[in-house]
C-alpha cells in the first residue's frame, strides 16, 4: 500500500474534500508547495489559487481556493479557505462572465477570483 496522507479541505461555510491522497499542492504565501506523506509540520498562509489533490486511487480532484491557511503535522492536512469550489462544481460560462465584468470594472480582487475558477476547471 502507498503512502497517504488525510486530507480535509474547508470552505468557512461547508465541508468541501475529505478522503486520503499521496499529493496535495496547492499555492501559499511563499509560493506553490506539494505535501507528501512525511511532509515535515508546517503552517502557512494560502493565497487564492487551485488546490490539486492526488487521491490514492489515483484520480485528481481539483478545486479552486481563495484565501485561509494550511496546516499539516502526523500525515493530516487540512486546508481551511475562506472561499472553495471544486472544479467540477464550477459554471464556467459564469466565471467567464464574471472575469469580464470585472476586467471592466477594474475590479482586481474579483478578476483573481474569476481568474483561478477558471484554471481550476482547466486543470481538473
Amino acid at each position: 500500500m502507498a503512502a497517504e496522507l488525510h486530507v480535509e479541505l474547508v470552505a468557512a461555510d461547508r465541508s468541501v474534500w475529505s478522503g486520503e491522497a499521496t499529493l496535495v499542492v496547492a499555492r501559499t504565501a511563499s509560493g506553490d508547495i506539494g505535501v507528501m506523506p512525511g511532509h515535515q509540520p508546517l503552517l502557512g498562509v494560502l493565497e487564492s489559487g487551485p488546490v490539486t489533490i492526488r487521491t490514492t486511487e489515483g484520480s485528481t480532484v481539483v478545486a479552486a481556493v481563495h484565501g485561509g491557511f494550511i496546516s499539516f503535522a502526523d500525515n493530516k492536512l487540512s486546508l481551511l479557505a475562506e472561499i472553495a469550489e471544486l472544479a467540477d462544481e464550477i459554471d464556467v460560462k459564469r466565471a467567464e462572465r464574471a472575469l469580464e465584468r470585472a476586467k471592466s470594472d477594474t475590479d482586481g480582487a474579483a478578476e483573481r477570483r474569476a481568474d483561478v475558477r477558471l484554471r481550476a476547471v482547466a486543470a481538473g
